[in-house]
């Protein structure tokens, strides 16, 4: 049994069990706390393929985590000119506990 969900502008293959790290969403996330993931793409129960509006995904939260930093480091050569910033990218962590409809 798996489900292809829309998460953070990607496409996630996930199974019962499953950790699966998601760009954070604007509001903040409580740890422990069920929620349910309902942008699905498709589900499958290993014989058929199911309508994604009839799947759902039930998650449970980790916690939020950071992932590296990215360094980004601009210059211009015979202006002596250099920029150096840093990123790191803010995720939620989930564990998927069931999926319903597949």
């Amino acid at each position: 049994m798996f489900a292809i969900l829309r998460a953070g502008g990607k496409q996630v293959r996930v199974s019962p069990g499953d950790v699966i790290r998601v760009e954070r969403p604007s509001e903040k996330v409580e740890k422990g706390k069920q929620i349910t993931l309902t942008d699905v793409v498709l589900g499958s129960d290993g014989k058929s393929v199911k309508d994604s509006k009839s799947v759902s995904v039930k998650a449970t939260v980790l916690g939020e985590v950071r992932s590296r930093k990215v360094l980004v480091f601009k210059k211009k050569r015979t202006k002596q000119f250099r920029r150096t910033k840093g990123h790191r990218q803010n995720y939620v962590e989930l564990r998927i506990d069931a999926i319903e409809g597949a």
